[in-house]
């Protein structure tokens, strides 16, 4: 049996693979990636450790990029959003630590996992396929970036815990150092939380990416205190991100300062178990195109205020009997956006695209775990109900004509928009005696539309982080998004090799893209196409309900070779259409494998690590989105336990410093880059990172 599956079944992993399966003994419903040294669950789990991996950017979103079936949509150094089978950003129901909240602007610079900086995170579960509907509304799956913190011990006596880490990158001279560390007994735990991480512009073959460097600091405290059958909770954090560039953006970071508070309240009773969770995250943002980019046009600077509150509550009852698991519950999430855009040397002007947004949603869910046959399943449901309105737009009497007239057909509109929604989700699987578990899973699934979709009045390029240059403007009228999906798979695992294939179709109805403003395009005649010619943009474009399927085939593998030497590997393939007209969807994940050949011993192990991604021309017209050819990536990385608790690992990326353009990076927005203004953004260079690892 090779070191890697040992280590799972003594409690504590040593060090991974890119990829590796491991055997199922509840439910084959998730992925986890853990941090080093973490002790984890005995559930199905794709094991990645950050410190023993080739991640050395701070972005947590290319971790989960190594699953199968994910990637990155790359918008910045600490911008990632998530892809999943296709689908990303608010589609795809991402937490920390179990809480959902609003992104702090329009753009969505600041995804949720960018409240997860790597040197904090304990482990992220990805749910494999959809999210179940305990989690949350989500139109596919989801991730929980679970932080650290201090664990209640079987003893009165306290004792010291940590997990800290540091790490240096070469390829945009970054550094980044952080983690955790407490004390706790069997009644108490505390525990601190501290990060900082640094980096200057990315390097690739050819020159620099202007503007790509980041700042970050996260601090907080956790509490907690076991009183019986009964366990109290707190958790506060704040993260202040700075000068950050964003190349595929107008605007560029000047700072997230951003608060997070979390109470959580577990009780054990005779009958039931009860959960019950309360928070509040409070963000302020402010953005500019002239403090790190270039901008000689004193007419046309801008400087863009936004904030987002959001406060939440969830209690969810257990019922357990025999074998089966009854679970019901209710969320709620109330939210408020403010975004307003300035001109930073006159006070006159000024326009609230985003005025006094409020979003409030209530949700109820039931589901059912158990057997069925000779089957285990998992089948629930859930109700939403979302009720939300806009206020009425200011604008600077420095603005022209034509925008103030546009505000005053805003505020003269209905500024509310209702809906309920109903999900449902029934997943099966069954555990064969052999090396098989067989997987199964049905699924309608929702998204209510965001607050630009809806009440985007002004013509701009907010787009909640779409990055493809095009002007947008939202519409009232526009429907939730709904999803109906299937897929089947099995996992199949002996001492000695591993396979997880998975074959997916999506159907969603109402999807939500942008399509043509009117049916004359490229003639001005109406109030909104001339101003978006103001801006450049003589073809705007309005988010409006489509039709859309997406599906695939994706898996990871793995062999157990002669002596040390082992194969694992992650392959993705999805495919995302249109249903309505000829035209493919939006930045969708070209066809991509990653192998990796691996010589492992108790102490370290040393990779060699190849990514292959084909060509995608399966590209959206609607959104003029472009070509990009296939490349070969070349990796290798190491790992090193120099003494219990402490682990070093090293490496180097893009072996052979070859040039490639990410499909998923979006287009130079930046004048004066060694990258033309509307190429797509290249990868790294070859660089070399190490990291230390040190825990109790």
């Amino acid at each position: 049996m090779n070191t890697t599956f040992k280590s799972l079944l003594m409690g504590t992993c040593i060090c991974v693979h890119p990829a590796t399966a491991l055997a199922q003994e509840n439910s084959p419903l998730q992925d986890v990636i853990v941090v080093y040294g973490q002790k984890h669950s005995q559930q199905t789990q794709t094991i990645i450790q950050p410190d023993t991996q080739p991640i050395p950017t701070p972005d947590a979103a290319a971790l989960l990029a190594r699953l199968p079936g994910a990637d990155i949509n790359d918008n910045g150094k600490v911008s990632g959003q998530v892809q999943y089978r296709g689908l990303f950003g608010p589609r795809l129901n991402v937490r920390i630590d179990g809480a959902r909240f609003g992104s702090g602007g329009p753009g969505w610079m600041d995804p949720p996992l960018h409240y997860a900086p790597m040197p904090l995170i304990e482990k992220i579960e990805l749910d494999r396929g959809v999210s179940p509907v305990r989690s949350g509304p989500g139109l596919g799956g989801g991730a929980n970036a679970i932080l650290k913190k201090s664990k209640f011990t079987d003893s009165a006596d306290f004792n010291l815990q940590y997990s800290l880490g540091a790490g240096y990158r070469s390829v945009d001279d970054s550094t980044s150092v952080g983690g955790m560390i407490g004390t706790a007994n069997n009644l108490f735990r505390f525990s601190t939380l501290f990060a900082k991480e640094k980096g200057s512009d990315i390097k690739f073959p050819g020159g620099t990416i202007a503007t790509s460097g980041h700042e970050r600091l996260t601090y907080g405290l956790s509490s907690g205190v076991k009183l019986g059958k009964h366990e109290f909770g707190i958790d506060l954090r704040r993260q202040e991100t700075n000068d950050t560039g964003n190349p595929p953006f107008p605007m560029d970071i000047r700072y997230f300062d951003s608060d997070f508070i979390r109470g959580t309240y577990k009780g054990n009773f005779d009958l039931f178990t009860i959960g019950i969770e309360l928070g509040a995250a409070d963000i302020d943002h402010a953005m500019s195109n002239f403090h790190l980019r270039p901008n000689n046009n004193p007419l046309a600077l801008r400087e863009t205020f936004a904030s987002a509150k959001t406060q939440d509550g969830k209690i969810d009852l257990r019922f357990d009997y025999k074998e089966s698991i009854l679970r019901i519950g209710m969320d709620i999430d109330s939210r408020e956006h403010n975004v307003q855009i300035t001109h930073p040397n006159n006070p006159n002007f000024f326009l609230d695209n985003v005025p006094d947004i409020k979003e409030d949603r209530a949700g109820i869910f039931a589901e059912w775990t158990g057997d069925i046959l000779d089957w285990q399943a998992e089948i629930g449901g859930r109700i939403d109900w979302y009720d939300t309105s806009a206020g009425q737009a200011s604008v600077g009497t420095a603005v022209p004509i034509m925008p103030q007239s546009l505000a005053g057909l805003f505020n003269a509109s209905s500024r509310t928009w209702n809906d309920t929604a109903f999900d449902g989700v029934a997943r099966f699987w069954k555990i064969t005696n052999g090396p098989f578990t067989w997987r199964a899973s049905l699924a309608r699934k929702t998204r209510a539309p965001g607050y630009l979709d809806k009440f985007a009045w002004l013509p701009t390029t907010a787009s909640a982080g779409l990055a493809d240059g095009n002007i947008y403007v939202g519409d009232i009228n526009i429907k939730s998004e709904t999803a109906h999906s299937g897929e089947l798979g099995f996992d199949f695992q002996t001492q000695g090799a591993y396979a997880r294939p998975t074959v997916f179709y999506r159907s969603i109805n109402n999807y939500i893209q942008g399509v043509a403003y009117d049916d004359t395009i490229g003639v001005l005649d109406s109030a909104v196409e001339r101003v978006a010619a103001m801006n450049g943009d003589s073809t705007p474009l309005r988010f409006s309900n489509v039709d859309a399927k997406l599906y695939g085939f994706d898996m990871d593998f793995g062999v157990k070779l002669s002596g040390p030497w082992r194969i694992d590997g992650v392959a993705s393939y999805v495919r995302g259409q249109r249903r309505d007209i000829d035209d493919n969807l939006y930045r969708v994940s070209p066809p991509h494998l990653m192998l990796s050949g691996s010589y492992e011993k108790p102490s370290y192990t040393l990779v060699l690590e190849g990514v292959f991604t084909a060509k995608q021309n399966n590209v959206s017209v609607s959104n003029s989105e472009q070509v990009t050819s296939g490349h070969n990536l070349f990796n290798a990385y190491g790992s090193w336990k120099a003494m219990d608790g402490v682990m070093l690992s090293a490496g180097i990326e893009n072996l052979f410093n070859t040039y490639y353009e990410q499909h998923l990076a979006g287009y130079n927005r930046i004048a004066g880059s060694d990258v033309a203004l509307g190429n797509r953004l290249p990868g790294a260079g070859r660089g070399v990172f190490i990291k230390l690892a040190i825990r109790d």
